[in-house]
C-alpha cells in the first residue's frame, strides 16, 4: 500500500515538474521569437535551473519507488518536497507573464 502512494506521489511530482518545464520552454520560444522579448528569455533562462532540479528531484524519487518501505517513504518525502517546489515556481513565472485577456 505504501508503495502504491509513493507511486502516484511520485508521478504527481514529475507531472507538476514538467508542467514548469513546458510553460518555460512555450515562455522562451514566444520571448525569441517577438523582438523585444529578451528580457523574458533573460527571466526563462534564470528559471531553467530550479525547473532542472525539480525535473531531476522527481525522478529520482520515482526511482526510488522500486524499492522497499524506507526508500518508499524517502520517496514520498523528496517528491511531495521536488512537486511542491514545482508547482510553486509554476504559479510564479504565471503570475508575472498572466497577461489579463
Amino acid at each position: 500500500m505504501i508503495n502504491f502512494i509513493a507511486v502516484v506521489v511520485a508521478i504527481a511530482s514529475v507531472l507538476a515538474a514538467l508542467g514548469h518545464v513546458g510553460y518555460l520552454a512555450l515562455l522562451n520560444n514566444a520571448a525569441n521569437k517577438r523582438a523585444g522579448g529578451a528580457p523574458v528569455a533573460q527571466y526563462v533562462r534564470s528559471r531553467w535551473p530550479i525547473a532542472g532540479g525539480t525535473t531531476a528531484a522527481s525522478l529520482l524519487a520515482w526511482l526510488f519507488t522500486a524499492g522497499g518501505t524506507g526508500m518508499d517513504i524517502l520517496a514520498i518525502v523528496l517528491a511531495a518536497g521536488s512537486g511542491a517546489v514545482a508547482v510553486k515556481a509554476l504559479q510564479s513565472t504565471q503570475a508575472k507573464y498572466r497577461s489579463g485577456g
